[in-house]
């Protein structure tokens, strides 16, 4: 099978995407890609999920301006696609990214995209060419995070415990966003029905300077169950995790601005 690139540019520059689909092809591999959308009313962040979830895709490279990187309604969508692309591709998966007019530090990126590779354009051919064919590095976490764009029901996550490891409960907080439903059911799939242990709304909480509101339930989640809970606004970051059992609470993190 013939590896391929799936590029997203940041600007909607057509001489800047046809020089670099040139560059990718004239090393043999295929290429797809898109110019980025913001509108994040209609989630048009989350068009490429399919297409970089097929198995001949090997490397996400991502191309713009240090301006655009800054732009925070266009780093809320990269973190949530990038969210989704690793829940379905694994958090091994290759992603490049090339700033145009600047220094690009991966570590100010959001949470998701923080081990992307930033790379010299002038380099790139053969770095994409042996990142495409190189097996997926297995990168293990102690959690599943996903998300189901839809936007007639809105954004819903996902989350739950690793394979091998139960939560007694589960919590999902949101900062400068809001919480609307929540449920538990079968990994994968959003549930039509459920049935919530001690269901919990509103709770407030601080972390890493941020003020979070959570939502919660005290079903017990193996790794086939889940908690889903839609998200509405654009939060700049959410906390999650196995219901705290006394006053120590250990919640993982993730920013998206």
């Amino acid at each position: 099978m013939s590896k391929s690139i799936f590029i997203s540019i940041l600007e909607k520059d057509e001489a800047k995407g046809k020089g670099l689909f040139q560059t990718v092809t004239r090393y043999g591999l295929g290429v797809n890609g898109h110019f980025w959308s913001d509108n994040l009313e209609k989630m048009e962040w989350a068009g490429p999920i399919g297409e970089m979830d097929k198995p001949e895709v090997g490397v996400w490279l991502i191309k713009g301006g240090k301006a655009s990187y800054e732009n925070p309604d266009i780093r809320f969508g990269l973190g949530l696609l990038a969210a989704a692309v690793q829940a379905r591709r694994g958090h091994g998966f290759p992603i490049l990214c090339i700033c145009d007019d600047g220094d690009l530090d991966s570590a100010t990126l959001p949470t998701m995209l923080r081990g992307a590779e930033v790379v010299d354009e002038a380099k790139l051919g053969a770095k994409l060419a042996a990142k495409a064919n190189m097996p997926i590095k297995k990168v293990d976490t102690e959690y599943r995070f996903d998300l189901y764009p839809l936007p007639s029901l809105g954004l819903w996550i996902e989350v739950g415990p690793a394979p091998g490891h139960k939560w007694s409960g589960a919590l999902l907080g949101v900062s400068d966003g809001d919480i609307a439903a929540h449920g538990v059911g079968p990994a994968g799939q959003l549930p039509d029905k459920c049935v919530l242990n001690y269901p919990m709304k509103g709770l407030k909480m601080e972390m890493g300077g941020k003020n979070f509101i959570g939502w919660a339930v005290k079903n017990e989640l193996g790794e086939d169950e889940s908690y889903f809970v839609k998200v509405t606004g654009t939060p700049d970051a959410l906390i999650f995790g196995e219901f705290p059992d006394g006053d120590d609470a250990e919640f993982y993190s993730l920013e998206f601005k």
